[in-house]
């Protein structure tokens, strides 16, 4: 961070004639598409280009935009930490950055087009770049959470076969006890200011890499990301995104849900693991010339929120459900905004009574988006559009979205069914590449012509989509996604656990939690339950990342007896949500 803040302005060591210098240097040869075809793109009216680089053929465009205009621009990053430290980048300073990032990945970490890295990293300005710098080189970028355990580290290694990670000094001795089993690994970079044994250090190769790059030529069907999102079975499956997808794919989100200028500056709450920081803080704002505004902020804080909402000129909020439910709790109308006007969420379902003490407080309308890791945005509440409290709003172009029965035929208006998206003859360029190493499990997504989101729910007359709860198991809770396989796996582990079924659980902060039936072993069953609920509670912390942890345990007897765990779960949690 600090061999950053010396950057923060670029003049020292580099001057703004230096930086303009070199920036022509490392200019592409091959012109990008003018921003008038990326809309008919994304639309489906034109062809997808072979080759595509957001790198390049946007980011590389602002900066020319920029250097062109004579009256001051907002910069591209705008980066706070709450204690004093500020860094604003424009997208030539971005792009200066991250040119010499992607120096240091492709030399000294030996990293080549098409390895995949595991990135580890909190709301560091660092991400920004090596996202940028990965599409530069062509390396597959592995988001991964802070949270993240030593075991969820060594499975995502294992199962992605990256051949790097780079992370801060906190969970370093995580991957270190962990590395010799993870084969693939080559190379491990920290982003610290001190050193560590066998670690490369992000500060100090940054400093001595060269400043010119030549961004990879891309087509737009090569992979370019890879997500971990949690399944009704088994582990974490990895999500496959192509510069396609990631790229062209979110351009008419961030025009239209996002309904961002240049003007505007964007704030994005989202953990830099999950799909949403990648759309809501990179390719939807920048593809708009927007700025991207970062809080550092490692927990989320109610205050600390709305008093930077106060003091800086953030004109848009993304954030989830679980934050505005949080947020309405104080009293709104004590605090003036400074220039907000626009907020959205996504992530989970919002509650109507939210959104109206919202509006009755701020005057301001939270307009919701949903979407998934696979598919991006599929339904949205767009600014101008009547707004429809509880409903996840349209479908989002270019998706048709339908509600199904079982056999693949729409449903008539009221009816609940599965949500899904029509594929015409080809899948649409928006859409994830592949589960990967998995093709049953991709295979599995498509009904027919349709392919299967996993939730469940209906379409009025309007064609408004009404969000009625998931077909399988996965547990959504704070905008998190939880298999309820991972918690199980984690309980079992205990002595005191002798089987267990987890299920989701209401709750009026949150929407759902992860609650966990669980039957004790003889030996266990005569201890204070308070004190082995907590025990159970700080193990499966332990074992799995601890946002999954369950915030409810109840012990029984026995567990429905039935043939597999899912029809389990889907009983208790029936039960659980007072449904026969």
């Amino acid at each position: 961070m600090k061999i950053l803040l010396e950057f923060k302005v670029l003049r020292s060591p580099w001057s703004i004639q230096t930086l303009s210098r070199l920036f022509h240097q490392y200019h592409k040869t091959f012109a990008p598409l003018n921003f008038s075809d990326y809309e008919a793109i994304s639309r489906c009216e034109q062809e997808l280009p072979e080759y595509f680089n957001f790198a390049s053929d946007v980011l590389d465009k602002w900066s020319q935009i920029e250097k062109e205009r004579k009256e001051p621009s907002n910069p591209a990053l705008w980066w706070i930490n709450g204690k004093g430290d500020e860094i604003k980048w424009s997208f030539e300073e971005l792009g200066f950055l991250s040119q010499k990032v992607a120096n240091v990945l492709s030399g000294p970490c030996s990293l080549q087009r098409g390895d995949r890295v595991l990135v580890i990293l909190p709301r560091l300005p660092e991400w920004w770049l090596l996202y940028v710098a990965c599409m530069q080189t062509g390396v597959i970028i592995i988001p991964g959470t802070t949270q993240l355990t030593a075991e969820d580290i060594c499975y995502r290694l294992l199962a992605s076969k990256a051949k790097g990670i780079i992370t801060t000094d906190v969970l370093a001795p995580a991957v270190d006890s962990v590395a010799s089993k993870c084969q693939f690994l080559k190379t491990k970079l920290i982003v610290s200011e001190s050193s560590r044994a066998e670690w490369l250090n992000f500060s100090d190769l940054l400093k001595a890499a060269p400043a010119v790059h030549n961004c990879v030529k891309t087509k737009s069907q090569d992979p370019m990301a890879i997500y971990f999102t949690s399944g009704t079975t088994g582990y974490p499956k990895m999500v496959e995104h192509s510069y396609g997808s990631f790229g062209l794919g979110v351009f008419l989100c961030g025009r239209y849900w996002m309904n961002l200028t240049p003007s505007d500056i964007m704030w994005n709450m989202s953990d830099t693991a999950w799909v949403k920081a990648a759309i809501g803080s990179v390719f939807g704002p920048w593809f708009q010339g927007t700025c991207v505004f970062v809080h550092a902020m490692p927990q989320f804080d109610p205050g600390a929120l709305l008093n930077t909402l106060c003091r800086y000129p953030v004109t848009t909020l993304c954030s989830t459900p679980t934050a505005y439910r949080t947020l309405v709790q104080h009293d709104l109308t004590r605090y003036a905004f400074k220039k907000l006007k626009h907020c959205l969420s996504g992530g989970e379902p919002l509650n109507p009574e939210v959104m109206a003490q919202w509006k009755s407080q701020t005057g301001l309308t939270i307009y919701e988006g949903y979407g998934q890791t696979e598919t991006g945005m599929v339904c949205a509440n767009m600014k101008g559009m009547k707004v429809k409290p509880g409903s996840l709003g349209k479908a989002a172009p270019p998706y048709n979205v339908q509600i199904i029965d079982e056999n693949g035929n729409v449903l008539p208006p009221g009816k609940e069914g599965d949500i899904a998206i029509k594929m015409d003859a080809r899948r649409p360029f928006a859409f994830f590449t592949r589960y990967v190493d998995d093709p049953e499990r991709t295979a599995s997504t498509v009904r027919g012509n349709f392919y299967i989101s996993g939730d469940r729910g209906s379409m009025d007359a309007d064609g408004y989509i009404w969000f009625m709860g998931r077909s399988d198991d996965v547990i959504i809770s704070s905008g998190y996604r939880i298999g309820p396989f991972e918690i199980e796996s984690a309980l079992i582990q205990h002595p005191a656990v002798t089987e267990s079924a987890v299920v989701s659980s209401p709750d009026p902060l949150r929407g759902e939690v992860v609650k966990a039936f669980v039957v004790l072993s003889p030996s266990f069953k005569s201890q204070d339950p308070k004190k082995l609920v907590c025990e159970l509670q700080v193990h499966v912390k332990k074992v799995t990342a601890p946002y999954k942890y369950p915030r409810k345990i109840e012990f029984v007897q026995q567990l429905p007896k039935t043939v597999t765990g899912k029809i389990r779960r889907n009983e208790l949690r029936n039960k659980e949500w007072g449904q026969n």
